[in-house]
Formats: C-alpha cells, sequence, structure tokens
C-alpha cells in the first residue's frame, strides 16, 4: 500500500502524534529513522505500521523485519516531512501503541534501583537519564507530574533506544512513592544540605534516586517524603551539574558499589 496524499486520513492522525493530547487520546506515538524503529521490533513493541519513503524503499536493515505483523506503508518525502519533527527527516518512521506498566512489578523487585523525576522539563535530560538508567542496569525510570512528555519526539530520539529497554513510567509521585516506601524502598535526593555525599553513602536494598526540575529542584511535598540526601562532591570550579549528569554519576556509583566492589 502507498499514500502520496498530503491529505490522506492516515496521514492527518499521523501528523496529529506531534502534538501530546493527540498521542493521550489515541494512546500512541512515533518514532523516527531507522534505528528506533529497529530498537522497537527488537523489544517486541505493540507496532501499528511502518512509514518509509516510497522512492528509497525499505531500509535495508529492516528488510529482513517486513514479514512482521506490523503495516508497511510506502510514502512520499513530503509526508514523512509532515509526520515527524526533524529538521532533515530520515526516510523511515513508526508508529507505536503506547504499553501499560505495572507498578506492582517494580514494588516488588528485591534491591531494586529505580530512577525518579520530579519536574524534569528538558527533553535532552530526560532522553539522558533514560539512557543512563539502562546502561547502569536500573529497574525502571518514573516520570512525575511537571516532567516533559515521554512520548515527544525529541525525547524519545535522545534515549537512543532506551526507552525500548526498561519500564517508565508516568504518574503522580504522591501516590506512587509512599507504595514504594511501603514496600520497602529507601528514597534518596540530591540536596545542597546533604546528609552523605554520593561516594560514602551505602546503595544497598532497593533504592529509589530522586532529581527535581533543572531550576527549582524537587518539589517540597515530595521532598517531605525522602529519606536520605545526597550530594556529589565536586572539586573543580563548576558551579553545578545538569540534572542529567548528575542522575548518571548518582546511578554508576550505585551500580559500582553493587557489582563491581571485592
Amino acid at each position: 500500500m502507498d499514500i502520496t496524499s498530503l491529505h490522506n486520513a492516515r496521514v492527518k492522525e499521523w501528523t496529529q502524534l506531534l502534538e501530546k493530547k493527540h498521542r493521550d487520546k489515541n494512546h500512541k506515538f512515533v518514532v523516527e529513522g531507522v534505528h528506533l524503529v529497529q530498537e522497537a521490533f527488537q523489544a517486541e513493541a505493540d507496532i501499528e505500521c511502518v512509514a518509509y519513503d516510497m522512492d528509497k524503499g525499505i531500509p535495508a536493515e529492516l528488510k529482513h523485519l517486513r514479514s512482521n505483523d506490523a503495516e508497511w506503508i510506502g510514502v512520499s518525502e513530503a509526508i514523512i516531512g509532515k509526520c515527524t519533527d526533524t529538521v532533515t527527516p530520515q526516510p523511515v518512521f513508526a508508529v507505536v501503541r503506547k504499553r501499560s506498566v505495572d507498578l506492582a512489578q517494580l514494588f516488588s523487585i528485591e534491591n531494586s534501583m529505580v530512577m525518579v523525576l520530579d519536574g524534569v522539563q528538558d527533553p535532552g535530560n530526560v532522553g539522558t537519564i533514560i539512557r543512563s538508567a539502562d546502561a547502569a542496569g536500573a529497574n525502571g525510570v518514573i516520570l512525575g507530574h511537571g516532567c516533559v512528555d515521554l512520548y515527544n519526539p525529541k525525547t524519545i530520539r535522545s534515549t537512543m533506544g532506551s526507552f525500548f529497554h526498561l519500564p517508565v513510567v508516568e504518574g503522580d509521585l504522591l501516590d506512587i512513592l509512599p507504595q514504594a516506601k511501603q514496600a520497602g524502598a529507601r528514597l534518596v535526593s540530591t540536596s545542597l544540605q546533604a546528609d552523605y555525599t554520593c561516594y560514602e553513602y551505602q546503595f544497598s536494598g532497593s533504592t529509589w534516586l530522586l532529581v527535581g526540575n533543572e531550576a527549582k529542584g524537587v518539589s517540597e511535598r515530595v521532598q517531605q517524603l525522602v529519606d536520605d540526601t545526597l550530594i556529589i562532591p565536586m572539586r573543580g570550579q563548576a558551579e553545578s551539574l545538569n540534572v542529567g549528569m548528575a542522575s548518571s554519576v548518582l546511578m554508576f556509583e550505585a551500580m559500582r558499589q553493587r557489582h563491581y566492589t571485592k
């Protein structure tokens, strides 16, 4: 099946998925480019369709996936440009149905490490944190209210596919965090008035690491739920680390302690 008209009903629906309200309403989102489409297939995501540049054909890296249940649709370059948000669009995108994550499973993991974001608004920071969480072996990432939309194309792109490798949940931290504590997790946040440095703190047992908004930090109501506060010591003259870097430092220190100490 090929589509060439920008006014086609399918094209209109795909274009709408660039807006959060339509992603929420339809429970779908778009992933752009060969790499992310590959990642979606490898993760057995619920892919509705793959649209590719009909003049260039299905990218070689994806041809072996053609037998999959997803619908494959040839489209014009203009349609790809309209349905994606990159300046120079890649020759393929996929429409993926959102998956639901069972929070109870996260609560039940022994010695879990979960990254919790409170009001982090930059898509690049959120993507970096999800990618680092994947690399450091975290069990999941939770995005509280006030965070950038997880399914924003910029957020998805900046995860470099890690979005598909671990559970990522959007929800109300004032509802989720008390349940995590009840299940035995310790809540740890960064603070300038910290109890410990991240290098003396023992990241044992279930540890949920909490970071806040780029400018304001963790909100007051969420901070009241925190058990311990940490600071990342710095020897140089930089005033601070951005939230993506700080999260990465904490997760990799937790990983080092848990897996790389004799």
